[in-house]
């Protein structure tokens, strides 16, 4: 009976995100039309590119992977009533935490470890700011950010960089690099580290004491307290889980992606997946199950578009137009459902 309560209570979200997902498709339709390209022959190629092969299928699982460890980041923090949007500058320290570690211990799970623990400790002062002094993570989380980023391209170019290479850090030895899960392309073991782990988070948010506090503290800090959990307890460790998920995210894209398994110059290749996963949470619902499905969405966005700008001759710039219009269309009900929540919290 509960299971079937719990599966009525998916099917309104899910609902809405198919049709959010068809109003977004529809409307960049109508302005590829109107700028003078076919909608169909993209569309086509988008689907065909990220879809309809084994190297497309690869391809999205393989950009779907970060984004689900970095969106997990923000869905903790939602639920907890916080709005962290520190994975960002946490993404940038797990990477080079695993080229580091590997460097003496040539073993993938020591870089992964690396960037899981890193990632927590990247993620405690934010928490005590927000805790302790009363500083909005979303001001503490921005600035942070922008210390990882200029910490992490001063030790990619100044202390671990490649001699043989200047636009890139040293590599991952191949002893330590995440197994690809199909040969010749980019789809690792990295991207089954993501989905155990969102099974982990949707386990630990659902089914244990911890995850009660959690969910409790972001819907009503006040009954929270009044029932015995120590709301300040319950933000500390959600800025410290969403820090474990976005170190992985970190490690598991130079540890698992080739050929260069290093930080490429100006952070280059682990730029932007802590933004674009807030994005991937709000159309997930801020569920760990549903990052799953949103992350593996928009991995087939940003795989089928070389296929888009190859094919149907869309430019890239008109790609991210469309991109930014469906995403937005997916995101709208997650987000209003997030300040809804807030909001409430704020009256508590």
């Amino acid at each position: 009976m509960n299971l079937k309560n719990e599966l009525r209570g998916y099917a309104k979200p899910v609902a809405e995100s198919v049709l959010a997902i068809l109003i977004g498709a529809f409307i960049g339709a109508l302005v590829l039309w109107f700028s003078g390209y076919s909608p169909f022959e993209a569309y086509y190629w988008l689907i065909r590119g990220s879809l309809t092969s084994v190297d497309g299928i690869a391809e999205t699982l393989a950009k779907s992977a970060p984004l689900i460890l970095t969106a997990i980041t923000f869905a903790i923090g939602a639920r907890t009533g916080l709005f962290n949007i520190g994975a960002e500058g946490t993404v940038y320290f797990g990477a080079m935490a695993a080229i580091i570690v590997t460097q003496y211990l040539q073993n993938p799970i020591a870089g992964l470890l690396a960037g899981l623990l890193i990632g927590a400790l990247w993620a405690l002062p934010a928490a005590v700011l927000k805790v302790y002094r009363g500083v909005h993570e979303v001001i503490s989380t921005i600035m942070f950010n922008w210390i990882a980023f200029f910490l992490v391209s001063w030790l990619a170019v100044s202390v671990y960089y490649n001699p043989k290479d200047p636009n890139s850090t040293l590599s991952i030895p191949p002893s330590a690099r995440l197994p690809l899960l199909v040969k010749n392309t980019s789809l690792s073991w990295a991207f089954i580290v993501a989905i155990l782990s969102a099974i982990i988070v949707f386990i630990v948010m659902w089914h244990t004491k911890l995850g009660y506090e959690l969910r409790t503290s972001g819907q009503n800090p006040r009954a929270a307290e009044y029932g015995g959990i120590n709301p300040k307890r319950s933000a500390i460790w959600s800025f410290v889980i969403g820090g474990m998920t976005a170190g992985l995210a970190g490690a598991g894209l130079v540890m698992g992606t080739p050929p260069s398994y290093a930080i490429t110059q100006g952070l280059a290749n682990v730029y932007g997946y802590g933004f674009d996963g807030i994005g991937v949470s709000l159309v997930g619902r801020n569920h760990p199950l549903g990052i799953i499905f949103a992350g593996i969405l928009f991995g087939a966005l940003s795989a089928g578009a070389t296929a888009m700008q190859q094919h149907a001759h869309v430019p890239l710039e008109m790609i991210k137009v469309i991109e930014g219009i469906i995403i937005i269309a997916v995101a709208v009900p997650g987000l209003l459902d997030l300040f809804a929540r807030l909001f409430r919290r704020g009256e508590a």
